[in-house]
């Protein structure tokens, strides 16, 4: 995070629907130029944080800040319409009689610009994401993709300190969904705006996030860059959340720095090996024994030391995933290019590295 003022500011913030807590003492900062990605299942708890620093619901605790300027605490609060932000609503929420134009030169209008220099301005706007030809259509003459694309200039007209993205591109198809996080990166480059950007969606996260925030059950689980979510996952809850990946129970022997030897049934092989069971103790990650590890698919390869039986093949244009039935349990190992072997046939296969799931007492003796 930015050394500056953060953009956002959240610190033991607890939100209710009546008896049903939905945000439990949740903390979390933008810095300011910063997208963070709030990563999380539906029912996460993800809208209701950013309705909650949007102002358009008040939490029970805790305290919000923009821009270092105090929006909710126990001292007062401040209206949505005075705060700093610029929201794009998964449902687009776009006035059905406004034509594009008029909906984008809206907000600029209410911050004091003349009417004509906003209209010139929301042209320009609709102008960067492709769609100036469609200033004049109303919502009902535009696509999902079009009135999403309106929705994103209505709020980069605001030019806040926050913008908040609430699953913008959850109802677009693939190339829509590129296209428009493309978009949302290039009209904030060079702003000091921070953004937070909600999404289930991992590769979404990962492409247009400095860092990422796990969300479960109204809490912060983990948050950290990209590569560390997804490479140094928390726990196995976590793991599963970001990305594809397989479980395996090994036999883990002579831990060095980084590095070990695993036991796959009667074959050892040397990997990269890390995880989040640190200490002395017993459940240490420096303690030998029976160990249950997780194994992205990028992680394993075809043809190596060790066998397994492949189940199932799933070519996926650059590369090929395979599905196989090892004596530490089912692996998905990734290789470049076109299928090289087919389900039912027994291959060799190599692990490169493997991230420790658990911190419970190793089991003596493979």
């Amino acid at each position: 995070m930015s050394e500056l003022v953060a953009a956002l500011d959240c610190r033991g913030v607890t939100l209710a629907y009546g008896q049903l807590t939905v945000l439990h003492d949740l903390t979390l900062a933008v810095g300011a130029g910063e997208t963070v990605a709030l990563l999380g299942p539906s029912g996460s708890g993800k809208s209701s944080l950013l309705y909650a620093i949007a102002g358009f619901l008040r939490p029970g605790a805790g305290e919000i800040a923009i821009a270092g300027r105090a929006v909710s605490s126990r001292r007062g609060w401040v209206p949505p319409e005075r705060r700093s932000i610029g929201m794009v609503f998964q449902s687009y929420a776009l006035w059905p009689h406004m034509t594009a134009l008029e909906t984008v030169a809206y907000p600029l209008r209410r911050s004091g610009v003349a009417a004509t220099e906003a209209r010139r301005r929301a042209q320009d706007l609709l102008e960067a994401v492709g769609i100036g030809r469609l200033a004049g259509r109303r919502p009902a003459e535009l696509s999902g993709g079009e009135q999403q694309r309106v929705g994103l200039c209505r709020a980069l007209a605001r030019d806040p300190d926050l913008y908040l993205f609430d699953e913008p591109t959850a109802h677009l198809d693939s190339a829509l969904r590129a296209d428009l996080q493309k978009q949302l990166t290039n009209q904030r480059e060079g702003s000091r705006a921070a953004a937070l950007y909600a999404t289930h969606d991992v590769a979404e996260a990962l492409a247009v996030a400095d860092r990422i925030a796990l969300l479960r059950d109204g809490r912060i689980v983990q948050v950290g860059r990209p590569a560390e979510i997804y490479e140094r996952p928390v726990d196995l809850w976590a793991a599963r959340l970001t990305g594809p990946a397989s479980t395996l129970d090994v036999f883990v022997e002579g831990l060095g720095d980084k590095r070990a030897t695993v036991r796959v049934g009667e074959v050892s092989t040397e990997v990269v090996i890390d995880g989040p069971a640190r200490g002395d103790g017993p459940g240490s990650l420096l303690a030998d024994g029976r160990r249950s590890v997780l194994v992205r698919p990028g992680w394993a390869r075809i043809g190596g030391p060790l066998w397994g039986v492949v189940e199932e093949v799933w070519y996926r244009g650059e590369h090929t995933d395979y599905r196989l039935q090892t004596a530490a349990g089912d692996l998905t190992a990734r290789q470049a290019g076109a299928p090289s072997c087919r389900p039912g046939e027994q291959v060799g296969w190599s692990l490169e590295r493997v991230w420790l799931t658990t911190s419970d007492a190793p089991s003596e003796g493979p």
